[in-house]
């Protein structure tokens, strides 16, 4: 809360002298660039801005490793599947050379689906 105006406008300009003096003597009397406390503290920060980048650079290695392990499951599941898909066709194939006279009935079958696809 702002101090109340009192006394006299020589009082209120004095006022505002010895504030601007103060901090004048707070700016010369700031320490040196060279100061070893200056110094320590500028390490200090240099210290905790290495460790942050540290860390995000952590986490960013740890983001792409988990799209990278997803991406690989993905792919291996889609390798599985076609494994799968091929070895029950392969499967299939085999069922219809034991059987030869269900080849040429789904052969035949195959032949008039398309002949009426033809058609229309």
């Amino acid at each position: 809360m702002a101090k109340a105006k009192s006394g006299t406008i020589a009082q209120r300009l004095e006022d505002a002298a010895k504030a601007k003096q103060a901090m004048l003597e707070a700016f010369r009397n700031r320490p040196a660039a060279d100061d070893p406390e200056v110094a320590a503290r500028r390490a200090e920060r240099l210290e905790i801005a290495q460790a942050r980048e540290a860390r995000v650079t952590a986490r960013r290695l740890a983001r792409e490793a988990e799209v990278a392990r997803q991406r690989a499951e993905r792919e291996a599941e889609i390798a599985q599947r076609r494994a799968e898909e091929e070895a029950r066709e392969a499967e299939r194939r085999a069922n219809l050379r034991k059987r030869p006279g269900l080849a040429s009935v789904l052969a035949s079958h195959n032949a008039a689906k398309a002949a009426r696809k033809d058609r229309h």
